[in-house]
Parts: C-alpha cells; structure tokens; sequence
C-alpha cells in the first residue's frame, strides 16, 4: 500500500477499524463534505445490527421514555432508567460513537447538576459524549462539561423536552425565531458543543446554519442540507404506530413481528410447535 492511499481518511459510515469513532472524526467528515447517518438505540442487540452495518454514531436518547417505558413524553424519564441502557448500547457496538441524553431535570437547574448527571453517564456506562438541548440559556453547563473532558452534542429547534412550553409539537423557528436559533448555534458552538441536532425547522433555516457552522449539524425533520441525519430507529424500521412527516419508514417490522408472533401462537395452540426436532432425549 502506497504512503498516500494509507493516509485517505476513513468515511464514517461503513468504515472499518478497531477504535470507535470520535469527536475528530465528526469533524473531519464535516471538513470533507461527508453525510452520515445517526440512529438511536437502546439495547445491546440493536446496537450490534446498527454497529455492524456501519452505523457511526448510536444515540442513547431520551425518547426511549416513549420507545421503550411507554410514556407519552420524554420528561418522565430519569437517569437512573438510561444509565443502564447506555451501558447496554456501549456493549453491544464496538465502533460507533455512543451519545447519551441527559434526561429532562438532570441538567437545566445549574453546572453542578449538570456535570453530576453527565458524569454518571461517561463513568457508568462508558458513552462517549452526552446530549442537551437548549441553546444560551445552558451556556455555563456545555462550558462546564467541556472543560471536565465531556464531549457534548446540542439539541435546537423542537426540543422535545420543552414541549410543554411550545404547546406541543410543532415547528421551530420561523421569522425572527430563526435568527434566535442561528445565534444559539453559533453560542453553543463557540462554547465547545462538537455537533449540533436541528428538530423540526424550516429546512432554508437549517441549510443556513449548517454553512455558518464549523461543527456538524444532525437534521431531524430539518431538510436535506445538514451535515448528518438522525432517526427513532422503532419509527425508521416501522414498528411505530404513528410517526411524524419527517419519518421514512425503511421496514415494516410491526407486520413482520405480529406476523410471527400469530404464526408462533397458532403452532403451539395446534400442537405443532414444539416437533420432536425441538426436544431433549
């Protein structure tokens, strides 16, 4: 192998290697123009189909509130009921960079908090970054979290957190809302955040963030320019009921369980299941 093809960077999805994927190498896919695909995860399983099919980055998310507790928000959630979930995910994968939420109350009230919260994460269950959302009103948390060595991924527009304040889920960032949010990215930027999630906004909005940013931006529901794409990964394979406009749905894994589910009860109802295949003599 020559000097020069040895020194071509590793493409973040589907590349190989025996290191998981860090903070400088979501910077240099930013610096080569590289999209990347991010979804969320939440068990040891999963994170190992997502990890062996390239997948770079597996977020940790406090969605799992909904996904995985059945809450019909993310506030309820705690630390104490992702801890163990991370740590799940860190297992499971052996390349991806795993993100961790920090949990609705974990972080907002001051920097000690905040710092508690994401260290338990980092020590715990062995993530390497965590994810808040907010934009200059938790400036001294990211600045805090920076400098204690946490590597730290933002959350704008629909902060799912913050429904109660926004009435619901809706749009982010119209009109002079989007000059509030571009200078929130460019605070949390200057502050150390590595990367910046935009939920739910006009994709003009996103596009010019994306370009006024050094650090990458992960869209949700925010158009096609933003350096990476994020997805619920129940709602990209289909075992969501209901999913927002955003959402393609890549599988139907709700017809493929519930058919197995039916063909499994059938044969055991019947006598089929188990054969004498299945049984110890």
């Amino acid at each position: 192998m020559s000097s020069s093809s040895a020194a071509q960077p590793t493409a973040l999805y589907g590349g190989q290697g025996d290191r998981r994927v860090t903070v400088r190498d979501i910077a240099a896919a930013k610096q080569r123009h590289e999209k990347w695909p991010m979804l969320t995860a939440y068990d040891a399983l999963t994170a190992r189909v997502f990890d062996e099919a390239g997948i770079p980055v597996l977020l940790v998310g406090d969605s799992a509130a909904m996904v995985v507790y059945g809450y019909d928000s993310t506030i309820p959630v705690t630390v104490d009921d992702l801890v163990p979930l991370a740590a799940a995910v860190v297992r499971g994968s052996r390349r991806a960079m795993v993100v961790a939420d920090l949990p609705f109350g974990s972080y907002q009230a001051d920097v000690p908090g905040a710092l508690a919260a994401a260290t338990r994460f980092l020590k715990e269950s062995g993530v390497q970054a965590v994810k808040v959302e907010g934009g200059r009103r938790i400036l001294p948390q990211v600045e805090a979290m920076v400098a204690a060595g946490i590597p730290v991924m933002a959350h704008l527009g629909l902060t799912p957190q913050s429904v109660n304040v926004f009435g619901g889920y809706r749009v982010q960032g119209r009109g002079q809302a989007g000059e509030e949010l571009m200078a929130d990215a460019k605070a949390l930027e200057a502050a150390g955040a590595f990367s910046v999630v935009l939920e739910c906004v006009p994709e003009e909005l996103a596009a010019r963030v994306t370009d006024s940013l050094s650090i990458p931006t992960i869209g949700i529901g925010a158009g096609d320019h933003t350096d990476a794409q994020v997805l619920v990964w129940q709602d990209m394979a289909g075992l969501t009921p209901r999913t927002a406009k955003f959402v393609k749905k890549y599988a139907d894994l709700r017809t493929v369980l519930g058919d197995a589910a039916r063909a499994y009860a059938e044969e055991v109802v019947g006598g089929v299941f188990p054969a004498p295949e299945h049984a110890y003599h």
